[in-house]
């Protein structure tokens, strides 16, 4: 492997995604599959001047065992002294670095009741915690190396190290890393012209937008008013810009909680709670999941939209062109990090308040009465974005408008 690369990419994930400050705390979590590259990290942390660099290390076998054979009573309730590292940190603005990188069916044969009940639990117990990264109270990144389990899924034709390398290969390009080229000054370029979308989207004042494809994808979503979308480069509360996603290619904002209406069409497979469901479809009424079917993980999805009463309403909206980098590479990278920013996609779940102007500074109570979904014990992306996709609009002044003809941006 080009060490070169290693280190560019460690840089750019410490140095852009999160943007590290002289004197801030580093969290990374990191699979020891691939401690080499948490070291990588570490070292381009101190090197920006980080306070501290507290690694949180996790094994996919240990996790494994975790889920099926510890006590049972353990998934109702966070440790009390992992809460108050995780809230205090948090607190203090500390970057949090997550590498996603796992065998996706994982924890295929885990009992699904047990993760709801610890979603419930983690949602509760690490509220501070969550409630500053949904408002962007600090910075945080999630990126991702190759590891063997992962990579044999992506490339089944390849094993072991052939595996990992040409999973290797592909990630640098998705995340615009070239031996000779400058990463930052690419994320730069990137991350302007998406925001330059957002902008023409957020000034286009839209009511409404309407989905259709030939999967059978017929779905009329509402807007909050005041709503804005959202791209590349975020701010954290102490105001430095950061970047939440590398790789993204996605524009971002919430739809009206309760005003999602019709029939919705998954693109891709989800990897959920280490399993994988493909072939879904969402019927919606009145902004509510009122029934979802999958040809393969049907009971993992349906427990994961019985979390709480609001995980069966939308907390996001994506837009992505079918004609970008992850989605032109033709892999199913089987990591939503990767598979999201290929396709247009929703979440179902908690929405970020920061999609409508003045968000991050309300209320749970505030955010609800403006149509956002404001808390749910989760956050699930899944991909909707085909090649042959129409999205129109309807504009607060009753102008339709085109957005996306056969897959892509019209502008």
């Amino acid at each position: 492997m080009n060490q070169k690369m290693l280190w560019q990419y460690a840089r750019l994930i410490v140095g852009v995604g999160i943007n590290l400050q002289k004197g801030q705390t580093l969290v990374i979590n990191c699979p020891v599959d691939r401690a080499d590259f948490g070291r990588l990290l570490t070292t381009a942390a101190y090197d920006l001047g980080a306070k501290d660099v507290i690694m949180l290390w996790r094994d996919d076998y240990c996790t494994r065992e975790h889920w099926l054979r510890a006590d049972d009573s353990l998934f109702d309730g966070v440790y009390s002294w992992d809460a108050d590292r995780l809230n205090t940190l948090a607190k203090e603005g500390a970057g949090y670095i997550s590498i996603a990188a796992a065998d996706p069916e994982n924890l295929k044969g885990v009992d699904q009741e047990r993760q709801r009940r610890y979603s419930i639990a983690s949602n509760r117990d690490l509220k501070d915690f969550y409630n500053l990264e949904m408002t962007n109270g600090f910075p945080w990144c999630v990126a991702s190396v190759p590891i063997t389990a992962w990579a044999e899924k992506v490339f089944p034709e390849l094993k072991g190290e052939e595996a990992i390398e040409k999973l290797w290969e592909t990630i640098f390009k998705m995340v615009r890393i070239t031996e000779d080229g400058d990463a930052v000054e690419a994320w730069k370029e990137h991350c302007g012209n998406l925001e330059r979308r957002a902008k023409i989207l957020t000034e286009m004042n839209l009511e409404s937008v309407h989905y259709k494809n030939s999967l059978g994808t017929d779905l009329v979503v509402e807007l909050p008013e005041n709503c804005r979308w959202l791209a590349g480069g975020e701010e954290s509360k102490a105001g430095h810009k950061f970047v939440a996603n590398m790789p993204t290619e996605e524009i971002f904002s919430a739809p009206k909680r309760d005003g999602v209406n019709g029939v919705l069409y998954s693109a891709r497979p989800l990897v959920l709670n280490g399993n994988i469901v493909d072939k879904i479809r969402f019927e919606f009424e009145n902004g509510k999941i009122v029934k979802a079917t999958a040809e393969k993980g049907e009971e993992v999805l349906n427990k994961a939209l019985d979390t709480d009463e609001n995980s069966r309403f939308l907390g996001e909206i994506a837009l992505v062109p079918y004609d970008s980098p992850i989605s032109n590479s033709g892999i199913t990278f089987f990591n939503t990090l990767f598979d999201e920013n290929a396709s247009c996609h929703f979440a179902f779940g908690e929405a970020y308040p920061s999609s409508i102007e003045g968000g991050d500074d309300m209320t749970e109570e505030e955010l609800f009465e403006h149509g956002i979904n404001a808390t749910a014990g989760v956050h699930v992306d899944f991909m909707v974005g085909t090649a042959d996709l129409s999205i129109t609009g309807k504009t607060r002044d009753g102008k339709e408008v085109v957005i996306f003809e056969n897959g892509n941006f019209v502008f």
